[in-house]
């Protein structure tokens, strides 16, 4: 089972999720998993289909917005952007480690100016990860007074 770290009451990211992880994130109260880690990334990682299949049978939305390295492209953040504001109700994102969910959430938010950098940091930090290094591209991101 994977660790969910809680970032914000309707934001959590994990590493790969497996079926019996769907059925806790829906008993958690979960309405949408969203995965940023592509298929075949490494051998046995179970598909976004197989997790789709799992979500949807557990009447979860599911979103699929695979992506590599970092930082993760426009596309993606903006992807991303409109997920988040079409849930209805707490988000699960997953990748291989949480890192690149979280960064994606990060820039999604600077984007809509729902937090700013400092605050995305923290809460980031607060859930085990170092956003630090990209103060730079939240800024960037986050609309100006």
């Amino acid at each position: 089972m994977s660790e969910f770290k809680r970032v914000t009451p309707d934001f959590t990211v994990a590493a790969q999720l497996g079926a019996d992880d769907i059925a806790r994130a829906a008993a958690e109260g979960y309405t949408t998993i969203i995965v940023n880690r592509p298929d075949d990334e490494a051998p046995g990682q179970p598909s976004a289909n197989e997790i789709k299949s799992a979500a949807e049978a557990a009447g979860l939305n599911f979103r699929s917005i695979p992506f590599s390295g970092l930082p993760p492209a426009p596309a993606v953040v903006m992807e991303t952007a409109q997920a988040l504001d079409e849930a209805k109700g707490p988000v699960l994102a997953y990748c291989r480690s949480g890192t690149r969910s979280i960064t994606a959430w990060a820039l999604a938010k600077a984007l809509v100016g729902s937090h700013t950098p400092d605050e995305i940091i923290a809460l980031a930090q607060k859930a085990g990860y170092d956003l630090s290094g990209a103060r730079g591209a939240l800024e960037t991101l986050a609309p100006k007074a």
